[in-house]
């Protein structure tokens, strides 16, 4: 690391809620908040917000005319970006950046306005449709909701989208083209189209009733995969002397070559290789806790766990995932892991 990076707010909404302390309580308590909703006629289990966190949104679209026409997942982008830039005692006149990104952007609108599409025999359109559903969006109305004015763009990477908006903010602050960043990820994917996507994969849970603890085990034996909403946010700025919450110490990455349609090699080669760069200036035993990604699949779980024994070997730390307790966020899920990890520090 050439410049030491800090953490110094973050903020988030899922299915935990939206406190930092109610949301390691309910890590703490072990309580899962998976509910189950009804999808394609279809008992379905899903990390859905909590109605406290439903009436914030409801609160936000009444704020200001231009946001009632918005996707959920840029409306979860702005009240966790708020959360997070209070904390950190950031001001509109700061020159801050934001990068931050969705695996499917605007899921519910895009979905809403295309069925509209096909049922409207002179096929028109409002002409806010196309704007209100560009991936840009969730950047674009952060920046315009805190008065951000460096530069702000948005990108995909399916679930790791997240951490490569860390990565980007690191690069920027450390190349001197950026001293401030809120970084982080949204997702809104509860939708019958969505989630009738991922149980034709057959990787989605059948689970009815009460949802049990998605298990971190090396034999994994079932799919117990759950979408789940929510965002988290960060914002990263040079130390300068500063502690702020956390210090970012190491970062890796690496790209898994592409042989299926959801491609994992059977040790996770890319997860060993990211995991030993990012320890590059930290002692294997100095680790206390991995969180996981875990999606909740056979091959994602299992391979993830041969990864990490492959590289911890005997010094295998503590392991955990957020997913039993959110459902998988996709884009935004390592977001709040990274928040899950703070939060324990």
């Amino acid at each position: 690391m050439q410049e030491k990076i800090i953490i110094s707010g973050m903020g988030s909404l899922s299915a935990l809620g939206s406190d930092a302390k109610e949301i390691w309580n309910r890590y703490r308590d072990g309580k899962t908040r998976i509910t189950n909703c009804c999808f394609n006629d279809c008992e379905t289990p899903v990390g859905k917000l909590f109605q406290e966190e439903e009436d914030y949104i409801k609160k936000l679209r009444n704020e200001n005319s231009h946001y009632k026409r918005l996707d959920k997942t840029v409306l979860l982008s702005i009240l966790s970006a708020r959360k997070a830039f209070s904390e950190a005692k950031w001001h509109t006149n700061d020159y801050a950046s934001i990068n931050l990104g969705s695996s499917r952007g605007a899921t519910q609108l895009f979905e809403k306005y295309h069925k509209n599409f096909v049922t409207n025999k002179k096929k028109q359109l409002s002409p806010i449709v196309s704007p209100t559903t560009t991936l840009g969006n969730l950047s674009s109305w952060v920046a315009y909701d805190l008065g951000i004015k460096g530069t702000s763009f948005s990108h995909s990477i399916t679930c790791s989208t997240a951490l490569h908006s860390l990565l980007n903010a690191i690069a920027w602050i450390q190349s001197g083209m950026a001293n401030k960043f809120i970084v982080g990820g949204a997702e809104a994917p509860l939708s019958e189209f969505t989630i009738s996507q991922m149980r034709a994969l057959k990787i989605y849970s059948n689970e009815k009733g009460n949802y049990p603890s998605l298990p971190l085990e090396k034999i994994k034996k079932r799919n117990s995969m759950v979408l789940g909403e929510g965002a988290a946010m960060f914002c990263l700025e040079k130390a300068y002397g500063n502690e702020g919450l956390a210090k970012i110490e190491g970062f890796g990455y690496h790209t898994e070559l592409i042989e299926h349609n959801v491609s994992l090699s059977s040790e996770a080669d890319c997860l060993q290789k990211s995991m030993k760069m990012a320890l590059k200036n930290a002692a294997i035993s100095e680790v206390d806790s991995i969180v996981m990604h875990a999606p909740g699949t056979i091959n994602g779980d299992q391979n993830e766990y041969k990864a990490i024994e492959n590289v911890f070997k005997k010094n295998k730390p503590h392991l955990i995932s957020t997913k039993h307790m959110t459902g998988h966020c996709l884009g935004a899920s390592g977001a709040l892991s990274m928040e899950l990890a703070i939060l324990m520090l």
